[in-house]
């Protein structure tokens, strides 16, 4: 009796870094179908884990310049020095297919997507604890001592912002985890803005012109006598 809207819908998560979104994203991916990861643009350089068009796609700062002149974003934003910006297109593509978005940006980033796109689901990934973090983060070792406090400032910021957000979800047990933002996807495809019309089937439109028809019947007969 209830005809969905067929377009996808933009899931949007964030965490501190170091917070384990992109692992839980990974994990995501593998068990729900129709969802598509956007991978974003940025200007930071490579690292040795990172696969090219996977990970991010690896611009220069130059053409990073270059691309937000020609309005190729949806959004972007500045991160301990490095420019992250969200690719327009293909989330037009796939939201029109009726796939599922998923944005893992960062907390800015996403506060611009909450003025684009309100209807958007935010998530918020919260590590389990700062120590936890902190090991994280070490355990990398892709960053200097003065980065490192540079991001550990920018965490305490960020987790401010938890109440910006939709849900929260604290990633200590990955598999947990993973159910969790599952569970939120799936509840949000009930949710009543999600319906484009009520209907009637076959049958049910049958009964309902008969009761009509008999209402309009009994009344006509009382109105004569």
């Amino acid at each position: 009796m209830i005809k969905s809207k067929k377009t996808g819908q933009v899931i949007v998560i964030s965490s501190p870094s170091g917070g384990g979104k992109g692992t839980v994203i990974a994990e995501l991916l593998k068990k729900q179908k129709n969802l598509w990861l956007s991978v974003s643009t940025t200007s930071r350089p490579q690292r040795a884990n990172d696969i090219p068009g996977v990970t991010y796609n690896f611009v220069t700062k130059a053409d990073f310049e270059k691309k937000i002149k020609e309005d190729y974003f949806l959004e972007y934003t500045e991160y301990v020095g490095n420019y992250y910006g969200t690719p327009k297109e293909p989330i037009k593509e796939k939201l029109d297919q009726g796939i599922d978005v998923i944005l893992e940006i960062e907390i800015e980033g996403a506060s611009n997507i909450k003025k684009l796109l309100p209807e958007s689901i935010f998530i918020f990934i919260m590590p389990p604890s700062i120590k936890t973090l902190v090991k994280r983060l070490k355990k990398r070792n892709t960053d200097s001592n003065d980065k490192l406090m540079e991001r550990f400032h920018k965490t305490y910021k960020e987790i401010n912002e938890v109440t910006k957000y939709n849900y929260v979800v604290i990633n200590d047990d990955l598999e947990e985890t993973v159910d969790k933002v599952a569970s939120i996807i799936k509840a949000e495809k009930c949710r009543v803005n999600r319906i484009e019309e009520v209907y009637l089937d076959t049958k049910e439109e049958e009964i309902h012109e008969l009761l009509m028809e008999e209402d309009y019947i009994n009344e006509s007969l009382t109105n004569k006598i």
